[in-house]
C-alpha cells in the first residue's frame, strides 16, 4: 500500500474512532539507566556518546524495539519513530552528524519490523510508521546573539537540507508519513516541509506529513511569537494529514488551545501532551488515570481525532489513555468557506 492509501485509510479510521499515538522514546529510554557503555555498545566514537538516545537505533536496537513494542501492547495505532534528535544539526554535538541518515533509516527499520508484526496479528488495527523530525537545536526566526538581531546560526537551506537528510532516511527505513513536531519556530518547520515536498518529487510520490506545534509560554504562542490560529494558517497550504499540538504543558494548560485551534481546522486534529507540568526536580508527577480523565474531557467535547503522550507519559499512560477514548465518537469537521487566511504573530480572515 502506497503512503497516500495509508493517509487515506488513517483519514477514514479517524472519522470512525480515535486513534491513539504512542509516548515519547526519552522517557522511556531513562527508565533502562543505561550508562556510555551502553550507548556505545562496544563501537568506537570520539565524543561520549551518553544521552543520544537515537544512536540507540544503531547500538541497542533491542532496547528501541522492545520500548515501541511496549507502546503497541497498550494500544498505540500510530507509532513514531525514535528520531527525535537524528539531524546533523543536533547529532553535531555528539560528533556524529555524520552519522544522520543511517541513524534514521535503523530507527525506521525498527518501528517498521514492531508495526508489521503487530498488523500480521492482528490484520483488522492496522498500526501506522511515523518518521518524526524534532526542531533542532537551532532557530531560524530568532537571533541567538541579543546583540546582533539579524545574525541567524543557519540558513533556512541549511535547515531544509539535514531535514531532507533525516526524510531520506526514514523513507528509506519504510515509514509511511513525516511527522514535523514540537514546533517552536514556525520557519524551521516550513524548511521541514519543504524538504518532505522535494523527498517526494524526488521518489515521484507524494509524502504525506504530519504537524504539531509546541508553546513556550502560557499566552499560548511558539518561539517564532504565533498564537496556533496564526501557526495553522502559516502551514495549511501544505494540507498536513494532521495538524496539533504536543509537549509544551499538560492537558490543563492545553485546554484553551485545543479549543482555540479546533474549529480552525479542516482536517484531523492530533494532540499529545505532558503528564502535566514538570516538579522541581524536572519529573512528571501526574498518573495515567489523571492523564486519562483530561483527555477524556476533549474527547467528550468532540475535539480530537488522535491522542497520545509526550514527556512523562509511559506505556501506562497511553493504555489508560487508550481506554479513556474507547467508544467516545472522533472530532467531526467540515470544508471551511473561502477565505484570504493570513498570519503574522496574530491570525487574521478575510471573507
Amino acid at each position: 500500500m502506497i503512503r497516500t492509501e495509508k493517509a487515506d485509510l488513517l483519514s477514514s479510521i479517524a472519522r470512525e474512532r480515535i486513534l491513539v499515538k504512542d509516548g515519547p522514546y526519552g522517557t522511556a529510554i531513562q527508565g533502562y539507566r543505561l550508562d556510555e557503555a551502553a550507548f556505545r555498545a562496544g563501537r568506537d566514537f570520539a565524543q561520549d556518546q551518553k544521552g543520544n538516545n537515537d544512536l540507540l537505533n544503531l547500538t541497542r536496537p533491542d532496547v528501541v524495539g522492545e520500548i515501541c513494542n511496549s507502546y503497541i501492547d497498550a494500544g498505540a495505532d500510530i507509532l513514531a519513530t525514535n528520531t527525535f534528535n537524528a539531524n546533523a544539526i543536533s547529532q553535531a554535538d555528539y560528533g556524529l552528524q555524520d552519522m544522520a541518515r543511517e541513524i534514521n533509516t535503523a530507527a525506521a527499520r525498527i518501528t517498521r519490523a514492531c508495526a508489521d508484526a503487530a498488523n500480521a496479528k492482528q490484520p483488522g488495527k492496522p498500526r501506522f510508521v511515523v518518521g518524526a523530525l524534532g526542531p533542532t537545536n537551532k532557530t531560524l526566526s530568532v537571533s541567538p546573539n541579543v546583540n546582533d538581531p539579524g545574525f541567524r546560526a543557519v540558513t533556512f537551506d541549511e535547515v531544509k537540507g539535514i531535514y531532507r537528510e533525516q526524510i531520506d532516511g526514514l523513507l528509506d527505513g519504510g515509514v509511511d508519513f513525516i511527522l514535523i513536531e514540537t514546533v517552536f519556530d514556525t520557519l524551521n518547520a516550513k524548511a521541514a516541509i519543504v524538504a518532505a515536498d522535494e523527498a517526494g518529487e524526488a521518489r515521484n510520490e507524494e509524502i504525506p506529513v504530519m504537524v504539531s506545534m509546541t508553546l513556550t509560554d502560557l499566552a499560548g504562542r511558539n518561539l517564532s511569537g504565533q498564537t496556533v490560529e496564526a501557526f495553522w494558517h502559516s502551514v495549511r497550504h501544505a494540507r498536513p494529514l494532521t495538524m496539533g499540538l504536543n509537549c509544551s504543558f499538560g492537558a490543563t494548560e492545553l485546554h484553551p488551545y485545543v479549543s482555540a485551534l479546533n474549529p480552525q481546522v479542516d482536517g484531523l486534529v492530533c494532540v499529545y501532551p505532558n503528564a502535566g507540568l514538570p516538579n522541581e526536580l524536572g519529573a512528571y508527577d501526574e498518573p495515567p488515570e489523571m492523564t486519562a480523565k483530561l483527555v477524556r474531557g476533549w474527547a467528550e467535547n468532540g475535539w480530537l481525532n488522535i491522542v497520545g503522550g509526550c514527556c512523562g507519559t509511559t506505556p501506562a499512560h497511553i493504555k489508560a489513555v487508550a481506554e479513556a477514548v474507547k467508544g467516545l465518537k472522533p472530532r467531526q469537521w467540515h470544508a471551511l468557506p473561502p477565505a484570504l487566511r493570513l498570519s503574522g504573530m496574530e491570525a487574521a480572515s478575510f471573507m
